[in-house]
């Protein structure tokens, strides 16, 4: 006698569905362009019928330009966290350049200049792409204030100061898709050595600084029970660095 194992179809609720289409969508988007997002595309990455895309995003644009702002958000999340509990804002904005120099952004930064390029004739697109700027803008405005409240900066416009550094930062992003081994170092620190200027710190401020750290839950079963619940771990893999001689 035969038996046979029917195998049960799950079926994802309309909020888990449609984060795992913008999803799907905003990873094709760093990986391969905007070009890529197509309602067909993306339901050949999640194996399931356009139609189902469709019933989400009717029109492929709007889920283009959904798709940017998630990549974009998490990016901006991981680069520059709206909460910084763990250290102070010369760390953070150093641990913001540091990520944000190197092969390991190129993704966002042809995204965005993919997006840029796009938004000329694609109105939703565009929207989002101002929105994205005005987020970067603040987030990094909001740091920038924390740091002069706490006397770590000096400047008197905040705002205009986070733009001029955001540019020098677009303008070294314009590059992802050419050599740049050949560099010189004035050219490759250029965003950091204007914020140290702007922001009125020494040269080597951003760069000499101790790597910021924050706590982590230890493991579910720790190996002694009389150990700390907690440890410490890098924010990042950036290499460590010695703090500034003040002697």
């Amino acid at each position: 006698m035969s038996s046979s194992v029917q195998r049960k179809r799950v079926r994802k609720s309309p909020e888990a569905r449609r984060a795992e289409i913008v999803e799907t969508a905003a990873r094709v988007a760093l990986t391969e362009g905007l070009e890529c997002v197509t309602l067909r595309r993306i339901a050949d990455e999640l194996a399931v019928r356009p139609g189902l895309i469709s019933h989400y995003f009717p029109s492929a644009e709007d889920l283009v330009g959904e798709a940017f702002s998630v990549a974009s958000t998490g990016e901006l999340d991981a680069l520059l966290p709206a909460d910084r509990p763990h250290g102070t804002p010369t760390q953070y904005l150093a641990r913001y350049f540091a990520l944000s120099a190197g092969d390991a952004y190129d993704d966002i930064s042809r995204l965005w200049i993919n997006a840029r390029h796009l938004s000329r004739y694609r109105p939703v697109l565009r929207d989002r792409v101002a929105e994205q700027e005005r987020a970067s803008d603040d987030r990094l405005e909001r740091l920038i204030r924390e740091g002069v409240e706490r006397g770590e900066f000096r400047t008197d416009d905040p705002r205009t100061t986070a733009i001029h550094i955001l540019v020098v930062l677009d303008g070294l992003g314009a590059h992802a898709n050419t050599d740049r081994s050949n560099r010189p170092e004035a050219v490759t620190r250029m965003a950091v050595t204007t914020a140290e200027r702007e922001l009125g710190l020494a040269y080597g401020a951003l760069t000499e600084v101790t790597p910021l750290v924050e706590p982590v839950a230890a493991e579910a079963e720790p190996a002694d029970p009389g150990e700390p619940a907690e440890t410490v771990q890098p924010v990042d893999t950036v290499e460590p660095v010695q703090p500034v001689d003040t002697a």
